[in-house]
C-alpha cells in the first residue's frame, strides 16, 4: 500500500499470498500511473524489509525520480503511518468477519 501523506489517501494497493519485490514494484508502477506528474517531488518511507532493499526497488525509484527514505534499522518512525492503517484495517474490518479464502479477503 502506498500511502499519500499530504492527504493520507491511499494512493495505490495491490493483495498477493506473499510480500515479494514484484508486489513492491507493482505497486509502485500502479501508483505511479496515477500520480505521473508530481514525480522527483516524491519521498517513498519504508522499512528496511528486502523488497526495499532489492536492487530492482532502487531502479524503479530512480527511473521514476523518487527518493526512498528508511530509517535505520530499529527505528519505525518512516513506516508508521503504514502500520497505523494497517492496525485499523484490521481492527475495523478483518478481526470482526471470518475470512476463509485469500480471494475473500481481497474482496
Amino acid at each position: 500500500m502506498i500511502r499519500d501523506l499530504y492527504d493520507n489517501r491511499i494512493m495505490a494497493y495491490k493483495t498477493a499470498t506473499q510480500q515479494t519485490v514484484n508486489l513492491v514494484l507493482d505497486t509502485l508502477r500502479l501508483a505511479m500511473k496515477t500520480e505521473k506528474a508530481v514525480a522527483g517531488r516524491l519521498h517513498l518511507h519504508s522499512d528496511q524489509g528486502g523488497q526495499y532493499t532489492s536492487q530492482e526497488y532502487f531502479d524503479l525509484t530512480k527511473a521514476d525520480g523518487i527518493t526512498p527514505s528508511m530509517s535505520r534499522w530499529g527505528n519505525c518512525y518512516d513506516n508508521v503511518l503504514a502500520e497505523n492503517f494497517f492496525s485499523i484495517l484490521k481492527t475495523e474490518c478483518i478481526y470482526h468477519h471470518k475470512i476463509a479464502t485469500f480471494q475473500q479477503a481481497r474482496e
